[in-house]
């Protein structure tokens, strides 16, 4: 009977322990989601807030936007290349590189023993016509008095119309040469333009066959951009797309334009195909060989939801915005995104019309919102 009061004084003793312990662990358990909350909750401060760009989700029709490398190029239906049609010895080059000239302005004078031979073959052919014109009239007159057949007649109408002929073709090739009688080859510019290639100087000897032209002239008032396209880009490019093109030495100005062809070639080595844009240049400020970024723009006629790019974050493959809420309350929201054009960032889903985003400081939020 002794021995049974401890017992029951250690069984209670246990009992009221473990009592304990189970109050103690409900305790916790009841605290710690309350503090969990609000350690993760943050507001944004007043003095932050009023910086802070609050814009609205919109929707629009959606277009689609690439942006390219491209490179400037001449016109090549608007160049001439300016080859010598004789043999002979440059002389008195008038222009430099990079002139301007006009329909023909006098470029150079090429000394020409050609020129000299055209100039002795309408000499030879004028004397030639005259002597046969002589004998046609002879001919004419002594058959009217009988002394001359008709046979005769004939072969002297015959002779005098071959002399006609060659003098007719001696002008000819002396007018395509540019009609000089002094051994000159007077070379002209055939339209206006600039000059974007010179291969001729004073006193160097060239001949007709000459792999390089004396000149080369294009008109930079309309030019050529050609733009690289990768093979995965392909089908999103289409003839007449808009474009518009910057450069370096014009960040500011927006060059504008259409696809007018579309190669349907891919380069081996860079897995490119070349798109050709073509764009008015009144001002002659593309110049060619110019580097420049080339952005394709199309629609589908389809209806796309869009908010400004500043408030896009992009964090472990995955596009957000915050979702502003009011009284300092924001949000993260994963988004995907579809197109980017200019400042409009085109959104598949994740965000309504009408909702508000933070467009400023969002990086900073961002942080604070996942810390």
């Amino acid at each position: 009977m002794l021995n049974t009061i401890p017992s029951r004084f250690r069984l209670i003793s246990i009992i009221a322990v473990l009592t304990a312990c189970i109050f103690f662990l409900q305790s916790c358990s009841e605290q710690d989601p309350k503090n969990t909350n609000d350690r993760k909750q943050y507001l944004i401060p007043d003095s932050l807030l009023k910086t802070l760009t609050i814009d609205t989700v919109k929707q629009a029709e959606l277009v689609h936007a690439i942006v390219l490398t491209g490179q400037v190029d001449f016109n090549q239906d608007r160049q001439v290349n300016i080859f010598p049609l004789v043999s002979g010895n440059v002389q008195d080059i008038k222009v430099q590189l990079g002139d301007y000239v006009k329909t023909g302005q006098v470029l150079a004078t090429v000394k020409s023993s050609e020129m000299a031979g055209y100039s002795n073959n309408l000499i030879v052919a004028q004397t030639n016509l005259v002597a046969m014109n002589k004998q046609l009239e002879a001919s004419r007159a002594l058959y009217k008095s009988g002394l001359a057949s008709i046979l005769d007649l004939t072969t002297a109408q015959a002779n005098y119309d071959q002399a006609l002929a060659q003098l007719q073709m001696v002008k000819r090739v002396l007018a395509i040469n540019g009609n000089d009688t002094l051994g000159n080859y007077v070379v002209k510019s055939p339209l206006d333009g600039f000059i974007v290639q010179k291969f001729a100087t004073n006193n160097v000897a060239i001949r007709t066959d000459n792999g390089n032209p004396l000149f080369t002239i294009s008109d930079l008032r309309n030019i050529w951009v050609w733009a690289n396209v990768y093979e995965s880009n392909l089908d999103k490019i289409h003839f007449g797309d808009e474009v518009e093109v910057s450069t370096l030495s014009y960040p500011d100005r927006i060059f504008k334009g259409k696809i007018d062809k579309i190669m349907h070639v891919l380069d081996p080595t860079s897995k490119v195909t070349k798109v050709r844009v073509v764009i008015e240049n009144p001002d002659y400020a593309l110049r060619p060989q110019m580097f420049a970024s080339v952005t394709v723009t199309n629609t589908q006629h389809q209806q796309a939801i869009y908010v400004p790019s500043t408030a896009l974050i992009f964090d472990h493959s995955q596009y957000y915005v915050l979702v502003y809420h009011g009284h300092g309350k924001a949000n993260i929201t994963p988004v995907q995104k579809l197109s980017t054009l200019n400042t409009r960032v085109y959104l598949n889903d994740g965000v309504l019309v009408g909702d508000q985003v933070i467009a400023s400081n969002t990086l900073q939020i961002y942080d604070q919102l996942n810390n």
